[in-house]
């Protein structure tokens, strides 16, 4: 009696949508271009209504040179704060054992979700001119600084975190069973390993300053050559019937949130290539 001999089955490759087709890529380029692109496009159509003759005029305007110096030196020492503070935040969090630690985690998302007109009216009540610390910030430069920090403080965090979460400490323990000190394992084997998270932490939380207006409409005053920054310089030029000037400035905030992202994003792949 002969064996019955092996069916074979063969199953062609269906035909149809896949994630990574070309319809995908229409819808994704699609959506961009209704969501992101069209925006920009209408807001830099809008800088050159006069020309580029009006869109230079409104960019180099004493007064807009001014807020956006304010607003980059600010924003500056904004991100410089939250990279120190995030870093650490990010490092007791992972590394720490405490009561309350989820609660902690679950506080860092909180300028997330909260409206930022409710910080800058909290931020008001605490540190105004009825402080009930007798710490008065409002109208000054160190209030706008307090508070674009809360609003920018999850993104080092959140960047920082997870990078944490999966670095290997088998290598720190190494080099601490060999002699090094704490400070030339963070130096050596840690900080290089976090730096292209903490620079991306670092850019959004720079990016997200220069064109925050909430959390300061109320702490900061709006004072011109003081506190006002440049999201309520475009709020003035609207007010006051000149869309051009705030399109052009706003063209500006634009460009200085795209090279410094770009910059950013470069340097963080020069260094993981590095490290790799």
């Amino acid at each position: 009696m002969t064996a019955p001999s092996a069916v074979t089955t063969s199953f062609a490759p269906r035909r149809g949508w896949r994630p990574d087709g070309p319809l995908s890529l229409g819808v994704t380029g699609l959506w961009l271009s209704i969501i992101v692109l069209l925006p920009l496009a209408a807001i830099a159509a809008m800088s050159f209504d006069d020309g580029p003759a009006g869109f230079w005029a409104g960019v180099t305007d004493s007064a807009a040179l001014q807020t956006l110096g304010i607003t980059l030196v600010i924003s500056l020492l904004v991100a410089a704060v939250n990279v120190v503070f995030g870093t650490i935040i990010a490092w007791v969090l992972v590394r720490d054992e405490f009561p309350g630690k989820s609660v902690v985690n679950a506080i860092i998302d909180l300028p997330f979700a909260l409206p930022t007109i409710v910080a800058s009216l909290v931020l008001l009540s605490l540190y105004g001119p009825n402080s009930p610390f007798d710490i008065h910030l409002a109208a000054t430069q160190p209030g706008v600084v307090l508070a674009l920090t809360f609003v920018t403080l999850p993104f080092v965090v959140r960047q920082v975190q997870p990078v944490l979460m999966e670095l290997d400490t088998s290598v720190e323990e190494a080099a601490a069973v060999l002699g090094a000190s704490n400070r030339v394992i963070w130096a050596k084997i840690v900080l290089p390993a976090l730096l292209p998270s903490i620079l991306s932490g670092a850019g959004l939380a720079f990016t997200r300053a220069i064109g925050e207006f909430g959390s300061v409409v109320l702490i900061g005053g709006n004072i011109p050559g003081k506190t006002q920054v440049a999201s309520q310089y475009i709020q003035q030029q609207i007010e006051v019937d000149e869309p051009v000037n705030a399109a052009a400035v706003s063209v500006a905030l634009l460009l200085i949130a795209f090279v410094v992202l770009f910059v950013l994003r470069v340097i963080a792949k020069v260094q993981i290539r590095r490290e790799g």
